[in-house]
């Protein structure tokens, strides 16, 4: 195994296409997984509640999720600090107040934040999950110090988080089974949503410029030849008056 870790096989995501979107129930269920496993240790900075609205949950369905939640406001008129229900603006809550209680709560590892995890590693999507399930024993001559999990697609093959996906971990509101792998499979699409919110716009906007080029391009062909082209090649003879 090279130093960086294997290089994890490639899989046929639904929304790796030119022309494909993201798969938004799979992103329902993707932060179904993130919020009840992962969010325990790993944060999420970039993302708003209010990013959910009409990707994966309905308008009332977030500010719902965002009211479970205190955030600290303030000052109020006697310049004290307060506590209040989350609103959709409201970025979501960190596992940690600080990266040191952070280290301190994971045997010194630092959990990284999942917002541009899937732009941040080598293989995207791919990477994470085969990091996700991976995990296996350590190979004969290969020692792991205690503590440490072995997992190959990890530089150097020891890592510190646990496996955390086990089939039936979660239990999905839509009744998808709740393998290990589908919880993977979810959490990386909803981890990649994270990443570029903008995907799904961006490649709309991205088949509207194609078609509008296309028609400009056809346009200008057109002109080109039974307009301009007989204007061009004609000939003109001046006959002097003798």
């Amino acid at each position: 195994m090279a130093d960086e870790g294997l290089h994890p096989p490639s899989h046929p995501w639904p929304h790796s296409g030119p022309l494909d979107t993201f798969d938004h129930a799979s992103i329902r269920r993707g932060y179904q997984v993130y919020r009840e496993v992962c969010s325990a240790c790993h944060s999420l900075d970039r993302i708003a509640w209010r990013n959910l609205i009409d990707v994966s949950h309905s308008e009332d369905e977030v500010k719902a999720m965002a009211e479970e939640f205190e955030y600290q406001d303030g000052p109020d008129d006697n310049g004290e600090m307060f506590m209040r229900p989350g609103k959709p603006a409201d970025y979501m809550p960190k596992p940690y107040p600080n990266d040191e209680a952070a280290r301190a709560g994971n045997a010194g590892a630092l959990p990284p934040d999942l917002s541009l995890i899937t732009k941040a590693r080598h293989g995207g999507e791919d990477y994470v999950f085969a990091l996700l399930t991976g995990y296996v024993d350590a190979p004969g001559g290969v020692e792991v110090r205690e503590g440490l999990n072995y997992n190959p697609y990890f530089p150097g093959g020891a890592i510190a988080m646990a496996q955390t996906l086990f089939d039936g971990v979660v239990e999905y509101e839509d009744g998808t089974p709740a393998t290990a792998s589908q919880m993977a499979k979810d959490v990386c699409t909803f981890l990649a949503w994270a990443a570029e919110p903008e995907h799904d716009d961006r490649k709309k906007m991205g088949m509207k410029a194609t078609i509008i080029t296309a028609g400009l391009v056809a346009l200008s062909v057109y002109l080109k030849k039974f307009k301009w082209a007989p204007l061009k090649t004609r000939k003109i003879v001046y006959n002097p008056p003798k």
